[in-house]
């Protein structure tokens, strides 16, 4: 629609071309204006016009009316009519300019041709040129341009607020899952030892007491373990301390980002290790979320005095006696 505005202005000069005394110097400033005109509705460019372009304008809106002004004659008898076309358009090539958010220089634009047409033909050719008219357009497009802006601001803050409120849901939303889902692991382990204590009224066997540690060590799992776990790990883990071995399942987020069909592939392989190593002390922990590891698992057997220390601790000088019989990088699956 611009386009086609800004060409109307060029039939309006070229339909007045017999009236200034020399029709070349208004040849040739429809082709400056034309191709200031097209360069600026170009379509693919950025929103706010780039400084060249806008300073190319005001030139092109100050070199239109020294060109075409002295081929006519200001108090011309019957008036210039549509010869005076130049004006509206140097107010649409600044509205344009004000439009792509260049308003100082539209502004500019403005003046200078309310100068020179002050100049050329006296206070009073601000009305019968139309100027005030040109400075109207740039006025409603500055004004517009602002008003579009700041709706344009106060939607994408309402855009951004509105998905603050959608994730804090969702958090929350999975929180409580999470912790129902917790709950429901504790109930299903623990209800059962808790009825048989309760029966016994707490006088266990010793291997009684001995599922309850194992059981205690399931419910820790599930607080530092997360998403090590599943039904197949689980299992493997209470297997293997029932036959004496101490398992630390270490989940720090490393695994957050995997879908469900990878994470299972992960944790096959974990409890693969857990069900075929002769360590006696296994910790499994998750790499960094950015790390090509997806879990790392240790198996220690104690060569010493029997005691070793989680991975990544370095408070226990004796350590260096234990003997490292598993060391298994479990790799990442791509996505």
């Amino acid at each position: 629609m611009a386009a086609i505005f800004s060409s109307y202005h060029i039939v309006l000069g070229l339909y007045t071309i017999e009236m200034p005394a020399d029709p070349v110097p208004v040849l040739a400033a429809m082709i400056i204006y034309a191709t200031a005109t097209t360069i600026s509705l170009l379509p693919g460019q950025s929103a706010r016009m780039p400084t060249g372009m806008a300073v190319t304008n005001v030139l092109v809106c100050i070199a239109m009316p020294l060109l075409i002004t002295p081929q006519l004659v200001a108090d011309q008898e019957g008036g210039l009519g549509y010869a005076t076309w130049y004006v509206a358009a140097v107010g649409t090539l600044l509205t344009i300019t004000s439009t792509r958010r260049r308003h100082a220089f539209a502004w500019l634009g403005i003046a200078a041709l309310v100068v020179q047409t002050v100049i050329w033909g006296g206070p009073n050719a601000l009305l019968g040129t139309g100027v005030i008219g040109s400075a109207a357009w740039v006025a409603v497009s500055h004004i517009l341009s602002r008003a579009l802006a700041k709706a344009s601001r106060d939607a994408a803050r309402f855009a951004r607020a509105e998905r603050q409120a959608t994730d804090w849901h969702a958090a929350q939303e999975a929180h409580l899952y999470e912790r129902q889902f917790r709950l429901g692991r504790t109930a299903s382990t623990a209800v059962p030892m808790l009825q048989l204590i309760e029966r016994s009224r707490g006088d266990l066997t010793p291997e009684e007491r001995q599922e309850c540690l194992h059981l205690e060590g399931a419910l820790r799992d599930e607080i530092r373990g997360r998403r090590l776990l599943n039904d197949e790990v689980r299992l493997e883990v209470m297997a293997a301390r029932r036959r004496g071995v101490s398992v630390s399942l270490l989940d720090e987020g490393g695994l957050d980002d995997l879908d469900d069909r990878a994470l299972g592939r992960v944790l096959a392989t974990l409890a693969n290790a857990i069900r075929t190593t002769r360590a006696t002390r296994v910790i499994a922990r998750t790499a960094p979320a950015d790390s090509v590891t997806a879990v790392t698992v240790v198996g220690l057997t104690p060569s010493g005095d029997g005691r070793a220390r989680e991975l990544g601790h370095s408070d226990a000088d004796d350590d260096d006696n234990d003997a490292v019989d598993l060391w298994l990088e479990i790799p990442r699956p791509r996505r």
